[in-house]
């Protein structure tokens, strides 16, 4: 049996909404990466880009768990003294899309292609998005926060 190599025309990017809310960031990035990649396709190979659009929707209402309000994320813009740091907490109520995106970053290959796969990646504060014109899936993540019951 030979090796099955997607063509251009096999490669479907679909589109996913996941709500994040009470749902742990460490889960939802898995989950978001996962599906950014297209690992849940039958005709995923690693080299080509068969990965699917991916709405995060609730952005603010995650779940951090253990001491991460008061853990700090870096960020270098590459110029020299260009380090900066911002905690978790501050993050959560102005930029919850940051953290999102960077837990998801974090778990994409490291690669050319993850790029591309990346800009796939639509991270909202609230509820609403302007892609309802896309006929977008809902992704269910079954497992929620244990500090939301």
């Amino acid at each position: 049996m030979k090796t099955f190599t997607p063509k251009p025309a096999d490669l479907t990017h679909d589109w996913y909404v996941i709500d994040a809310t009470d749902v742990v960031l460490g889960r939802l990035a898995t989950q978001a990466a996962t599906l950014l990649r297209g690992k849940n396709k039958p005709t995923f190979a690693p080299h080509a880009d068969s990965g699917n659009h991916v709405i995060i929707v609730n952005a603010a209402k995650i779940a951090l768990t253990g001491n991460k309000l008061g853990k700090e994320l870096y960020m270098h813009s590459g110029r020299p003294g260009g380090l900066r740091s911002d905690n978790y907490g501050d993050l959560l109520q102005r930029n919850p899309e940051r953290i999102v995106t960077t837990a998801i970053k974090g778990m994409l290959p490291k690669n050319r292609l993850s790029k591309v796969q990346l800009d796939r990646l639509h991270v909202f504060a609230g509820a609403e998005h302007p892609h309802t014109p896309q006929k977008p899936q809902n992704y269910e993540i079954s497992q929620v926060s244990q500090q939301a019951k």
